[in-house]
């Protein structure tokens, strides 16, 4: 308990300076950095995961209550993106194998499963499987996420002037008892049950697709109020900044170093998709920048959500990278291997 007391003070300290300096994303943003400082400094921390997941759920809900008939029957027209993202995953296994195995002497299947931008915990649980190193790739994809997270407001908000520090929306005061308790019962039901049939990303497809529903039908018409928002930055945030924890002088010369430089490869990668698909103009520019960046689920969605863009676009993509690695990694690893 004295451990997740610090942990919450550290990320709390984060907001505030965040907020004090006019930064962007505050609340996501400012645990990141604050939490991983002092992981680097040693400090003892430890985040709640039921918590998290939790908090995942309401950017479940906040995805699911946007859809709209018309939203979902436009859906169809994404194929054309759709098609380039299994060819980028392709790319960047291609790239990041020899990468990791040759440049900085990981074995085979840390190598593999440190390239593929799939969720932590999948990556880690076919990683173990297949004989890998689980702690460096638990920091390699940790610092991933960070970096292209914390990458990106500036991006937006440097080249495109997206306004970040809008409410991501309107107070809890303000809407009704009867939709509050709507999506209370979304967000849990639609977790519980996404995770009782095995769904991947469960604590955020499953109440993404009742709050759709919900919405579809005309039952559910706000989104979650600004204060769930930030709050699930927050907890988002820390738990990003956790993944440090415990790190050792030798980890961060090379497991963070190896991350480092992949992030690179990685934003270099998405820039030149994101560029290839605004020439033929088959998306707009930021929704194509925030499809393709291969952050993690919740942290894109973050921050689809707070520069108001196109969620279902964003999403879509995201879901399918997803899937993509799950279903292809282990087939693909034991070719590769070959």
């Amino acid at each position: 308990m004295i451990r997740i007391a610090i942990t919450h003070a550290i990320a709390a300290v984060g907001v505030l300076v965040f907020h004090l300096l006019s930064l962007p994303l505050p609340w996501l943003l400012g645990p990141i950095t604050a939490c991983l400082i002092a992981a680097l400094w040693g400090a003892p921390m430890r985040s709640i995961p039921i918590l998290n997941n939790a908090m995942r759920s309401i950017l479940g809900v906040a995805v699911g209550a946007t859809f709209t008939t018309a939203l979902v029957i436009s859906m169809a027209g994404y194929w054309t993106t759709l098609l380039l993202v299994p060819v980028m995953i392709f790319f960047i296994g291609l790239i990041g194998v020899p990468y990791f195995q040759r440049l900085w002497g990981f074995d085979f299947a840390t190598s593999y499963y440190s390239a593929m931008p799939g969720g932590l915990q999948d990556m880690l649980l076919f990683g173990e499987e297949a004989g890998g190193d689980v702690r460096a790739l638990s920091l390699i994809h940790a610092t991933r996420v960070m970096v292209i997270v914390v990458a990106l407001p500036f991006i937006l908000s440097g080249y495109w002037n997206v306004d970040l520090s809008n409410p991501p929306g309107v107070p809890a005061a303000t809407l009704p008892p009867s939709q509050l308790v709507l999506m209370v019962v979304a967000g849990l039901a639609g977790w519980q049950i996404a995770k009782a049939v095995g769904l991947f990303g469960a604590s955020i497809l499953g109440p993404m697709i009742l709050a759709g529903l919900l919405a579809l039908t005309g039952v559910l018409y706000h989104r979650p109020p600004a204060e769930a928002i930030w709050a699930a930055q927050f907890f988002i945030g820390m738990t990003v900044g956790t993944k440090y924890a415990g790190v050792t002088g030798y980890e961060v010369r090379r497991d963070v170093a190896a991350a480092l430089g992949f992030c690179v490869i990685l934003l270099l990668l998405s820039a030149v998709f994101v560029k290839i698909i605004n020439v033929f103009e088959l998306a707009p520019p930021m929704e194509t920048l925030l499809a393709f960046a291969p952050g993690g689920q919740a942290e894109m969605t973050v921050l689809a959500l707070i520069a108001g863009a196109d969620m279902a676009f964003v999403i879509a993509h995201h879901v399918l990278r997803i899937v993509t690695v799950i279903i292809g990694a282990p087939i693909a690893a034991r070719l590769f291997n070959r």
